[in-house]
C-alpha cells in the first residue's frame, strides 16, 4: 500500500507539473491559432493551423515584411465581424508612407517586389503616412484580405 501512495504522490506531482508548464507556455511563449479566412494565401491557406510565437517581440522589434497575429480593435471587429486575432504581414512601420498606385505596393515613394502575394492589388491606396505608434499591416492575399488598407 505505501507503494501505490508513493507511486501516486508522483503521477499527482507529474500531472501538476505538466498542467503548469503548459499553462506557461501557453500564456507567454506559444500559442496555436486557426486560420479561417484566406487572406493570407498562398502563404498560410484557409483553414491552416499555426504556431504563433509569442515571444520573439519581446526582445526584436517589428519589421517589414514580418507576419504577425494581433488583435484588431474593437471598430474593426465590428466591421468585420470577427471576434478572433488577425494574421497579416507589416508592410509600414511608423513614419513611412505607403501607397498602391497601378497594382503596385510603394514605401517611401519605392516600389517593393512582392513574391509572397497571390495576385496584383486591383486598388488604389494612399499615400498615407503611418502614424507613430502604429503599424501598417496587408494579407498576402490583397484583393479578398480585410487589412489596414480597408480600415485605416
Amino acid at each position: 500500500m505505501k507503494k501505490f501512495l508513493l507511486f501516486a504522490k508522483d503521477v499527482v506531482v507529474i500531472v501538476l507539473m505538466a498542467f503548469i508548464l503548459a499553462v506557461v507556455i501557453k500564456s507567454f511563449v506559444i500559442d496555436n491559432r486557426n486560420i479561417p479566412t484566406s487572406s493570407m494565401y498562398p502563404t498560410v491557406p484557409a483553414e491552416s493551423r499555426i504556431l504563433v510565437n509569442k515571444f520573439t517581440y519581446a526582445f526584436n522589434d517589428v519589421e517589414f515584411g514580418d507576419v504577425i497575429v494581433f488583435e484588431p480593435t474593437e471598430e474593426t471587429k465590428e466591421e468585420a465581424g470577427i471576434d478572433d486575432d488577425m494574421l497579416k504581414r507589416v508592410i509600414g512601420l511608423p513614419g513611412d508612407t505607403v501607397e498602391v498606385s497601378n497594382g503596385t505596393l510603394y514605401i517611401n515613394n519605392e516600389p517593393i517586389a512582392e513574391s509572397y502575394i497571390s495576385e496584383t492589388m486591383n486598388y488604389e491606396y494612399g499615400p498615407l503616412k503611418v502614424p507613430e505608434g502604429y503599424i501598417f499591416v496587408l494579407g498576402d492575399n490583397r484583393n479578398l484580405s480585410f487589412d489596414s488598407h480597408a480600415w485605416s
